[in-house]
């Protein structure tokens, strides 16, 4: 009895396999470059020196995590969003959108609240820790807190998600259930093809 593999099918079974593989490979080094940004990014929390405030968002990635003083020189508006202070209830963190002395705008995160009401701050200097804020900006997490406020929870690379080894398991899982399944689906149609004869 001759066992014929359908040439087309399976070119397509083998190169979306082969492509659910080269997935799950580019996930490993995903992880592996993850745990050495996670790693440095511990290591920022532990420099006492001030690093410069990052001018543009090539400069951000560098100087998240570390200690940094800014003089906000005039303050354009002041907003609240939802956060967490250093103990970790839920409530309301106030950011100052500012513009920094000889080095464009920023946010500054104020502080901490229960309520997210009207904060009056007139800004000055301010001295912090550069965390990632919105559209791959920096913003700065005053410490200590300003305008009243309480503490804000401070930013913690533990925050980031590193789960692309989760990621390349899933693709290797995929690339094996594909074959799986197209094995299976052949052996039927071969038992097929020979009831019929």
């Amino acid at each position: 009895m001759s066992r014929r593999v359908p040439i087309v099918p399976s070119l397509i079974v083998l190169a979306a396999v082969g492509a659910m593989i080269a997935l799950g490979v580019w996930q490993l080094h995903r992880a592996a470059w993850k745990e050495a940004l996670l790693s440095r990014y511990h290591a920022s929390l532990t420099m006492s020196s001030d690093i410069a405030w990052p001018r543009d968002q090539s400069q951000v990635e560098g100087a998240l995590y570390r200690h940094a003083s800014i003089d906000c020189a005039r303050v354009l508006s002041i907003g609240a969003i939802s956060g967490r202070n250093a103990k970790g209830e839920a409530g309301w963190a106030h950011v100052a959108r500012c513009a920094i002395s000889g080095a464009g705008e920023g946010d500054v995160v104020l502080g901490w609240s229960s309520t997210p009401g009207d904060v009056e701050w007139t800004g000055g200097a301010v001295s912090g820790i550069v965390g990632p804020g919105k559209g791959g900006e920096a913003r700065l997490i005053a410490a200590p807190p300003l305008a009243g406020l309480a503490a804000n929870a401070a930013p913690d690379p533990q925050d980031i998600p590193n789960n692309h080894m989760s990621y390349a398991v899933q693709w290797f899982l995929f690339a094996a259930t594909a074959l799986i399944i197209y094995v299976l689906a052949l052996r039927k149609r071969w038992k097929a093809q020979a009831g019929r004869r």
